[in-house]
């Protein structure tokens, strides 16, 4: 198994492990790491794009992420080498977080949860499905389907789900995982980089103007404001 996905692997099992064995007495704490969009917005928790990749809610819920980041992921990080493979899997799973806490501002609630890793999985499956279309797989272990075939229904599923407010299945991570998986293997290097770097420049923007605000308010305080550089 190549590095990379072991290291996910063991992180991914290594938390639940704890989530499991604590019998809930670590709730509270584990509150702090799952994607919550009010929080990431307004208190500034953007650790929470990461850390929910590293939560499930359930037995069968770790256990078919973890075989679909075993089975493709390792494909893929084969193809790719373990430093490209880890980049992906974390940004389309950030860039997957990024778009729920949209839709939950947007149309949803933003003080709902969301843990897993199934942005980032999904993710892996757009891939997989672009680089090996016409590989075979057992669809729900029984019937035989290519993997382009595969992504799509699993794509029209969480599409059909995604109108259903009261889903308990984060369906617009689902989708956005596709998407982005999608766009990354198709995008030329050069847009990747382009895009990448826009994210980049935006994030120092953001935290420019943070500090500004900071300063301004603490010049108030002292009598010596208001300045607006």
């Amino acid at each position: 198994m190549p590095p990379g996905t072991k290291a996910l692997l063991i992180a991914n099992c290594a938390v639940f492990l704890v989530q499991f064995l604590s019998f809930g007495r670590l709730n509270g704490l584990f509150a702090y790491f799952a994607l919550v969009p009010s929080e990431v917005i307004h208190k500034f928790f953007v650790w929470q794009l990461v850390t929910y990749m590293f939560l499930h809610g359930g037995i069968l819920h770790i256990v078919f992420n973890m075989l679909a980041l075993w089975w493709f992921g390792s494909e893929l990080e084969g193809a790719w080498g373990t430093d490209r493979f880890v980049r992906f899997y974390f940004w389309v799973g950030g860039l997957a977080g990024l778009c729920v806490i949209l839709a939950d501002e947007l149309f949803g609630n933003p003080n709902s949860a969301t843990i897993g890793a199934s942005g980032a999985i999904y993710g892996i499956l757009a891939a997989s499905a672009v680089l090996w279309p016409d590989r075979i797989l057992l669809f729900n272990f029984l019937f035989p389907l290519k993997m382009k075939y595969y992504v799509l229904i699993i794509g029209a599923i969480s599409f059909y789900n995604s109108f259903n407010v009261n889903s308990p299945v984060s369906d617009i991570a689902h989708l956005s995982g596709l998407l982005w998986g999608f766009l990354f293997v198709k995008m030329p290097q050069r847009g990747r980089t382009s895009m990448l770097a826009s994210v980049q420049q935006s994030y120092k923007e953001w935290k420019l103007q943070r500090a500004k605000k900071k300063f301004q308010v603490y010049m108030r305080k002292q009598g010596k404001g208001p300045w607006v550089n």
